[in-house]
């Protein structure tokens, strides 16, 4: 017999919080819902030791200065902020009906206390030649389903721009799913601005595989080329 789901009701804490090494297991099962609502499964190739050895590297750069990924905690009871908290809020839960969540129990935050790990955000600088200013590529966020169109992503968006403001970056960026509708309604709700005639180019195994050597290459056919002319 199935487990009954963990009920959420009354006052819940969110905070959103710079991640660590011990929030990896966590972070990949997230990214792997993430492809499955996205229909992209079959891009699905990250492990556990590719997400710590790429987030989180020995010596870490500073937040925001390099890869960042951060994770969004909610609490039955108020967490007092630390230098991880990067956003914040409350939430006011219906006791009847309770929210469920039937995957609280596979989700249990490493920082403790009874907090249930619900989403998650990884960005990364970028750079505008036409602003010659540095600014913020937003590459994943995501909310498990219990706890979406809760204000969460607001959240979370709201901190991660809040603070790129913060540092100078001239502006953050990031993709969205032509059918999804909800989500651009979202963004531009929030003041976004969505591109439709620009289009994403990528290289990737095999297609990007095959420039390998390619600058070396381009040297010997220029030194070739040279020689020939003398």
């Amino acid at each position: 017999m199935a487990a009954a789901p963990t009920t959420f009701s009354g006052e819940v804490w969110a905070e959103l919080r710079l991640a660590d090494a011990r929030d990896v297991p966590h972070i990949h099962s997230l990214i792997h819902q993430m492809a499955e609502f996205e229909l992209l499964t079959d891009l699905f190739a990250a492990t556990h030791e590719l997400l710590a050895s790429t987030l989180f590297p020995t010596p870490r750069p500073a937040p925001f200065a390099s890869f960042t990924a951060l994770i969004l905690d909610l609490s039955p009871s108020p967490a007092p902020a630390t230098g991880d908290t990067v956003g914040s809020r409350r939430l006011d839960l219906p006791a009847s009906p309770p929210l469920a969540d039937p995957e609280a129990g596979a989700f249990p935050s490493p920082r403790g206390g009874g907090r249930v790990t619900a989403g998650f955000v990884i960005c990364f600088p970028n750079y505008s030649t036409f602003l010659a200013r540095p600014g913020l590529y937003v590459e994943d966020i995501f909310v498990r389903a219990p706890w979406r169109r809760r204000g969460l992503g607001r959240m979370m968006l709201s901190a991660v721009a809040g603070r790129a403001a913060e540092i100078g970056m001239g502006r953050v960026e990031w993709c969205v799913l032509d059918w999804n509708q909800n989500a651009i309604d979202f963004y531009e709700g929030m003041g976004a601005e969505v591109f439709k005639q620009w289009r994403i180019c990528r290289l990737t195994g095999p297609a990007l595989d095959q420039y390998k050597g390619a600058g070396g290459q381009a040297e010997e056919e220029q030194d070739a080329a040279g020689k020939a002319g003398q």
